[in-house]
């Protein structure tokens, strides 16, 4: 099955009731038993929910995994897997990451004994010398947020398989249409399915997808023992989002390359971070791993004044200012003041988050309004 008949198909079923061509939401809390374990499959909405479910079957099969588990946010899916651990262990991170991940790491897990290493991973020979006996994991996001760096995952899975480490894979600016890490070695892949898969804005939720039984097995107990579960409402509008994700994927990265290049000639832009660029650092790594570039856009504005950054994402009309990405619709963020905020300025800096630093989420809109959006925008400077 090619992935755009996945995207429709793939754990889908018609209810047998009715004949519905649509999973149903399956709106219940609990399920009845004709005694005691003599149940269809299902006892209780926060072990397992048929909507939920065939999400996590869908999802499985789009990122060529056997195991998908659904969560009521991309937090919650890290929470799970960092939970795989113990005190006393080590995670090896690349530093270059959402901020959410960073603080969830850094002011939760850090206290509970785990330790973190925030490393560059473009070179991924840099990453050996922190391994030591204590190394359980290692993170990666790959395209970053918001510097967009690309990370070698066939590389990165070779270091981990050599050292006996869990390998975890954030694919949410990718998505398995552009990426899919569990092919080139990945143990458990994660998403914040809000973005991309969804597509529209409208739902929170994460997932971790894998092909390990052992792993599964895990991740479903602690999914289950810890609670932090979507409900089938929010399944369902992942389920139809999901849907469309060849067509939408298609269109962002088509506008997200014309949208880089007109940014790349601009006068008043510095530098643009997008992983299509031959002059990107690892963009034969890209090539090599995703099918295309995505449409996610970083750049910086010339003088790197905080005040100028501000005024341009408050005068843009189609890239609406607002948190998240991945939606139809544009949006641009102030990551210095936004998403990144809870990384301390020195450690954002050295990764590059500076403070005119401007991520824009490229939506699928006109082409020729987003370019003329981003002209007048420009132009108040």
């Amino acid at each position: 099955m090619k992935f755009g008949t996945k995207t429709i198909h793939a754990g889908q079923q018609a209810d047998p009731t009715t004949g519905a061509i649509m999973t149903p939401i399956y709106q219940t809390s609990t399920y009845i038993q004709a005694s005691p374990g003599d149940h269809k499959g299902y006892e209780y909405s926060r072990t397992g929910n048929p909507t939920r479910n065939a999400l996590e079957q869908n999802l499985a099969s789009l990122e060529n995994g056997k195991f998908g588990l659904c969560f009521g946010s991309g937090l919650g899916a890290i929470d799970a897997i960092i939970k795989l651990l113990s005190p006393g262990d080590e995670v090896i991170s690349t530093n270059d990451l959402y901020g959410g991940t960073y603080r969830v790491f850094t002011k939760i897990f850090a206290n509970y004994g785990i330790k973190f290493h925030f490393i560059g991973m473009e070179n991924s020979k840099n990453i050996e010398s922190f391994i030591n006996k204590n190394t359980k994991m290692l993170w990666a996001e790959t395209p970053t947020n918001p510097m967009l760096n690309i990370i070698d995952i066939t590389a990165l899975a070779q270091i981990s398989k050599k050292n006996s480490l869990t390998f975890v894979v954030d694919n949410t600016f990718a998505t398995p249409y552009l990426q899919r890490p569990l092919d080139l070695g990945a143990d458990i892949v994660m998403h914040s399915l809000t973005k991309y898969m969804a597509g529209h804005s409208d739902v929170v939720m994460g997932a971790a997808i894998c092909k390990d039984d052992a792993l599964a097995e895990k991740l479903s107990f602690i999914q289950n023992s810890c609670g932090a579960v979507p409900g089938p409402m929010d399944s369902f509008l992942v389920l139809r989002g999901i849907k469309t994700l060849h067509l939408r994927m298609q269109r962002h990265c088509e506008n997200g390359e014309l949208i880089a290049r007109f940014l790349k000639d601009h006068s008043k832009v510095d530098s643009v971070y997008w992983p299509g660029f031959k002059t990107h650092p690892n963009h034969e790594i890209a090539k090599t791993q995703m099918d295309n570039f995505g449409g996610m856009v970083s750049f910086n504005i010339k003088g790197n004044r905080l005040e100028d950054a501000i005024t341009v994402v408050s005068n843009m009309h189609y890239f609406t200012l607002a948190e998240s990405l991945g939606g139809v619709e544009s949006l641009c963020g102030h990551p210095a003041s936004m998403t990144h905020a809870s990384i301390p300025k020195k450690e954002r800096e050295k990764t590059g988050v500076v403070d005119s630093l401007i991520r824009l989420s490229v939506g699928i809109e006109d082409i020729s309004d987003l370019i003329e959006d981003l002209e007048q925008s420009l132009a108040k400077l």
